[in-house]
C-alpha cells in the first residue's frame, strides 16, 4: 500500500506534540520552551520535522519555539479548499493567536517563506519580525522567472510538471514516494539528506492526502496569475514589508537562485539583513543547522532593529 498513518509525523523530541484549532482547521503543532513566541512554517516536501535542530536550540536561548504542519500536511486537516498565498498566510495568522501571542517572529523555508512574505502585508500586527529561508519574495520571483528564463525558469520547472491533473500526485507517492528521495539529493548541497531524513519525508508524502494538498499551492501559484485573485495579490504585496526582515539562503541553491533572491531588499521598507550560507542547498536549516540557528539566534537578540 502506499497509504500510511499520519501518526508517523508524531516523532518523540524534547518537544509536545497538540492539536491547535484556529478558524475552523485544526493544526498539528510541535513545541518547545518558554518565551517570545518563534512560528517556523515548513516547505515543500516537508512537514514540522524540517525545524527540529531550531526546536532544540531556541528553548536553550528563552524561546518558545513552535514548528506547525501546515494545511493539507502531516497531522493537521487535509480541507479540499484552501491552498492559496492569502488563505495559508491566515492560517498562520490564527495560528498565533490560538497560541496566546498578539503576534510572534514567523520564520519561513521555500514555501513557508512565501506565507512570511505575505503575512507581512495582509497580516503585518502579528510578524514581530521576519525571517525567510530558500525563498525570493513573491514579486521578485515572478520577475526571476520572466526575465531569467535560461536560469531561474529552469531551475523551478518542476512547479509546471506539477500543474497536471492526478498524475503528479500518483507519481509523488509511487514506489515509496523514491521521487522525493531524489528531489532531496537533487536540491541540496552535497552529503544531505541522511537516511533517516528522507525516509521521515517520503514516509509523510504518502499520508493521505498530503501528495494532492501541496501540489496545490504550486497550482494556485501558476494558475492564479491569469485570474484576478492573482492580479489582486501582486497588487497588494507592491507594498513593503514594514517588520525587520532576515533572509538566509543556500548558495549553492540550485531551485531558488541565490541571484534571484537577493533583489529582495527592494520589498523591505525596515530594517533587512541578507545572509548567504555557503555549501548549502535548498535546505540550510537542516544541511547546516548550527550555522543557520546563529544567523537566527544573533538576529533575534539584535535590540537595534526595534520591531
Amino acid at each position: 500500500m502506499n497509504a500510511i498513518d499520519e501518526g508517523v509525523v508524531a516523532i518523540d523530541g524534547p518537544w509536545t506534540h497538540r492539536t491547535v484549532s484556529a478558524g475552523g482547521t485544526r493544526f498539528h503543532v510541535a513545541e518547545a520552551g518558554e518565551g517570545p513566541l518563534v512560528l517556523f512554517l515548513h516547505g515543500f516536501p516537508a512537514f514540522w520535522w524540517a525545524w527540529r535542530h531550531q526546536l532544540r536550540a531556541l528553548p536553550a536561548a528563552g524561546y518558545r519555539a513552535v514548528a506547525v504542519d501546515l494545511r493539507g500536511h502531516g497531522g493537521s486537516d487535509k480541507p479540499p479548499r484552501g491552498y492559496d498565498l492569502i488563505t495559508l498566510a491566515g492560517d498562520a495568522a490564527g495560528l498565533v493567536r490560538a497560541l496566546g501571542e498578539a503576534n510572534a517572529v514567523i520564520v519561513g523555508h521555500a514555501l513557508g517563506g512565501l506565507l512570511g512574505w505575505t503575512m507581512g502585508i495582509y497580516h503585518p500586527k502579528v510578524v514581530e519580525r521576519l525571517v525567510v529561508t530558500s525563498m525570493p519574495h513573491p514579486l521578485r520571483l515572478a520577475g526571476s522567472l520572466l526575465t531569467d528564463p535560461r536560469r531561474q525558469a529552469w531551475a523551478a520547472r518542476y512547479g509546471v510538471g506539477f500543474q497536471m491533473p492526478v498524475l503528479p500526485e500518483r507519481r509523488l507517492v509511487r514506489d515509496g514516494a523514491e521521487i522525493v528521495g531524489r528531489m532531496l539529493r537533487a536540491w541540496s548541497g552535497p552529503g544531505w539528506p541522511d537516511p533517516e531524513t528522507e525516509l521521515r519525508y517520503r514516509e509523510a508524502i504518502r499520508i493521505p492526502g498530503v501528495a494532492h494538498c501541496t501540489l496545490e499551492c504550486y497550482r494556485w501559484l501558476l494558475r492564479s496569475q491569469l485570474r484576478p485573485d492573482g492580479h489582486r495579490y501582486r497588487q497588494a504585496m507592491r507594498t513593503p514589508v514594514q517588520v525587520p526582515t532576515l533572509q538566509l539562503h543556500g548558495a549553492l541553491d540550485p531551485v531558488m537562485l541565490p541571484r534571484s533572491a537577493r533583489g529582495s531588499s527592494r520589498y523591505v521598507d525596515a530594517p533587512y539583513r541578507w545572509r548567504l550560507i555557503e555549501g548549502a542547498g535548498h535546505f540550510p536549516h537542516e544541511e547546516r543547522p548550527e550555522f543557520l540557528t546563529t544567523e537566527l539566534l544573533g538576529w533575534l537578540s539584535d535590540d537595534t532593529l526595534g520591531h
